[in-house]
């Protein structure tokens, strides 16, 4: 019976729609090109060039649905999220430094500098956490890793979710939107080391930009 099967994100299923995670890397990859060049990479089209390329690859490879899993592809996407953090990163180091030197930045600036780079650590936080849970969409799919890097809710009570559910890239935006928004886990617990480090990094980042941006911006005002 279809009722003693396990559930559906500990056995092999159909790979998620590869749309959702495009989606938020080209909306990663516009947010940057919109910043202010003062806290943008001294790169130009570089970086976002070469993320669109790794994008376009993997969406050749799997255009519909995440479910080929091979070795090269993992190392195409590892390699497109490294471009998203080191960019997103390095944003959020200059932003810093603007903050604490450029003393005739606009307040407006500084606050659109700084809803853009939060903006973009979330997208690229969900990202992080989507290619590292149970080791990204495919291994996901092909159900080859049994623990789990975060615990959902339907994980831990699967009357609250239909047999079929299972995390998508939605739920790890989520995840990401909330650790951004109240610095802590909300109702996904991360399990392993790498998800707590993950989830660690980018509260740390959105609450120095969050607090520094204000703090600037309000001085500037007053």
């Amino acid at each position: 019976m279809d009722d003693a099967r396990p559930p559906a994100w500990r056995r092999p299923t159909r790979g998620e729609h590869r749309w959702p995670a495009t989606l938020a890397v080209a909306g990663t990859v516009a947010l940057q090109v919109a910043l202010p060049d003062r806290v943008s990479p001294a790169l130009g089209w570089v970086l976002p060039a070469a993320e669109l390329a790794l994008l376009a690859a993997l969406v050749v490879a799997n255009p519909l649905r995440i479910d080929r899993e091979s070795a090269l592809l993992r190392r195409l996407a590892l390699a497109l999220l490294a471009l998203v953090v080191l960019s997103t990163g390095w944003s959020a180091v200059l932003l810093v430094r603007e903050l604490v030197t450029g003393a005739d930045t606009p307040a407006t600036t500084l606050l659109a500098s700084g809803a853009g780079i939060w903006a973009t650590t979330v997208l690229a936080s969900a990202l992080v956490f989507w290619e590292l849970d149970r080791g990204g969409p495919a291994a996901r799919a092909a159900g080859t890793r049994a623990h789990p890097d975060f615990a959902f809710p339907q994980m831990q009570s699967p009357d609250l979710a239909p047999p079929d559910w299972e995390p998508r890239f939605g739920d790890y935006l989520y995840l990401a939107y909330t650790n951004a928004t109240a610095f802590s886990p909300t109702d996904v617990l991360p399990l392993t080391r790498s998800a707590k480090t993950a989830m660690a990094v980018e509260s740390t980042i959105t609450l120095v930009v969050v607090l520094l941006v204000l703090a600037r911006a309000v001085n500037v005002l007053t």
